[in-house]
Order: C-alpha cells, then sequence, then structure tokens
C-alpha cells in the first residue's frame, strides 16, 4: 500500500507533465489564436445565446398539431420526447443484446478462445461513433427515429458491453470459486452469482448509457435520425443560437432528471445504509425502508 501511495504522485506528475507537451506540440507555436478567445466567446455569448429565446415552447405553426395544449406541439417537448424515446428503446435493446456477450468476453467465465472474438466483435461495434452508424441506418432505412434507433443500438452494444465484462472481471474469485466447486454451470453461475453480486454496477451502467443517449440525441438528429438534434440542426442553419441554447437547457434539465431517478433505483439494489435516495424534492425521492 505504501509503494502505491508513492506512485501515485509520480503518475499523476507524468501524465500533467505529459499532457502539457502534448498540447504545446499541438498548439505548435500559434498562440495568437488563444489571445482573444475569451474575449471573441464573451462578445458571441452576449450578441448571439443570451437570452435564450423560450419560443422553442410555444406551439409550431407547421405542420399543424392539434393538442390541448400549446406545449404539447412545441419544438422543444416534441424534440425532447422524441429523444427520450429513442434513447429508451435503444438502451433497452442494447442492454438486452450487450449482457450475454459481455458475459462471453468475460476472461473470468471462458477461456480466452471465446472470450477475446467477443472482445473484438465488441470493439467494432463502438469503433463506429453513433453518429456514423446513425449516417449508415439513414442510408439504409431513411429519415426518421428508426434509424436513430438502430445506430443508438449498435453502439450500446459496444460501449456496455465493454463495461459491463470490466465489472464482472472485477468480481472476487470467491463467490465464483464457490458456484464452481458447487458443480454449477456457467449459465447458472451467471445468474446466481454474476448478475446478482453485479446488479448495483449493471443499473448504474444503464442508466448512465440512458443518459449519455439522450445527449447524443441532440448529435444524431443532425443527420436526420430524428429527436431534439433535427431542431438544433435546423436552429444552427439559420443561425438562431438563442433558440438552440434554449433547447440545450431543456436538455440539461432532463439528463439532472435521468440522474435523480438513476440514484433513486440503484438504491433499491445498494444494502448500504449510507447509500439513499436524493432528499431534493423531500419524499418523493426518498427509499422506502
Amino acid at each position: 500500500m505504501n509503494i502505491a501511495r508513492r506512485k501515485y504522485p509520480i503518475f499523476l506528475t507524468f501524465i500533467l507533465f505529459t499532457t502539457y507537451l502534448i498540447f504545446v506540440d499541438l498548439v505548435d507555436g500559434n498562440w495568437a489564436s488563444l489571445e482573444n478567445s475569451l474575449e471573441n466567446l464573451s462578445r458571441f455569448f452576449r450578441e448571439s445565446l443570451w437570452p435564450p429565446n423560450w419560443k422553442v415552447i410555444e406551439a409550431r405553426s407547421y405542420p399543424s398539431c392539434e393538442r390541448s395544449w400549446d406545449f404539447l406541439c412545441s419544438p422543444a417537448y416534441i424534440g425532447i420526447m422524441e429523444t427520450l424515446k429513442i434513447a429508451f428503446v435503444s438502451t433497452g435493446f442494447g442492454f438486452i443484446i450487450s449482457l450475454p456477450l459481455a458475459t462471453l468476453a468475460s476472461r473470468n467465465l471462458y477461456s480466452d478462445s471465446i472470450a477475446i472474438p467477443f472482445r473484438f466483435l465488441l470493439a467494432a461495434m463502438r469503433t463506429l461513433p453513433s453518429i456514423i452508424w446513425a449516417i449508415f441506418f439513414v442510408i439504409l432505412v431513411g429519415l426518421g427515429p428508426v434509424s436513430g434507433v438502430l445506430a443508438m443500438t449498435f453502439y450500446t452494444v459496444g460501449y456496455l458491453g465493454k463495461l459491463q465484462y470490466e465489472t464482472i472481471e472485477g468480481l472476487s474469485n470467491d463467490p465464483l470459486d464457490a458456484a464452481k466447486a458447487m458443480g454449477l454451470k456457467n449459465s447458472e453461475m451467471i445468474q446466481r452469482v454474476v448478475i446478482p453480486e453485479t446488479a448495483n454496477n449493471l443499473i448504474s451502467q444503464l442508466f448512465f448509457m440512458f443518459e449519455y443517449n439522450v445527449r447524443h440525441g441532440s448529435v444524431i438528429g443532425i443527420v436526420g435520425a430524428g429527436g431534439i438534434g433535427y431542431y438544433i440542426s435546423t436552429y444552427l442553419k439559420f443561425l438562431q443560437y438563442d433558440k438552440v441554447i434554449a433547447l440545450l437547457i431543456i436538455l440539461f434539465f432532463v439528463v439532472i432528471a435521468i440522474d435523480l431517478i438513476s440514484i433513486k433505483a440503484r438504491s433499491y439494489f445498494v444494502d448500504d445504509a449510507t447509500f439513499k435516495s436524493p432528499s431534493l424534492f423531500g419524499n418523493i425521492f426518498r427509499a422506502k425502508k
């Protein structure tokens, strides 16, 4: 332990020094480009971004929408709801597909001859960012949320699968050895030992991936895969940055809400009394004893 503690400062110093050297190499002596950066940012913020244009929560004029409240016909509501639907479905599909693949990619459950090929498969699926998958599926199935679901599902499987098999490999050997001594097969060990022991991390990763997909919905929509990104892309084309910042503020609060729900869900899988549900809104988020 003492040796490890002595190595931490050396490691951090090495990382910081290396980062500085690489940054200097990237700048390549062009420090003048950084001189007025803060001033330019401040001017852009004052003149283009602020104050936000909250017309995005007003009913759109086209196509026509007949609902009881104007907000339900607004670009903000329609875009956010479509993004949430895309993110929810793709995260659910991705989780269902990635968990079996992650167990097969775990070297503490299967031999390298089985685990390594599945690791390559998961690596291949996350090599392409979701926006590239979105372009690919827009070409295949056309514009709309279906291409967004397929794009995010493929990326989710690769990304979430890596997190899952690393979590599984981080399990203590004691419960696995005990399960093997009882004569349990790998499939039985996964059901009775692996999933219960890693449930907290798996749930946390699931909500993290859902949050990631919600945030990334603002990107894939730019290429026509549906969601709030479609409206952001449209406003950017017409230089309506005040509407863009309004949508991003709404998206920020949606992400915060997802994080609070994640904490609530995780509280049911943690036996530690010190882990509590958030009490920001009182008893609504307080875990039942």
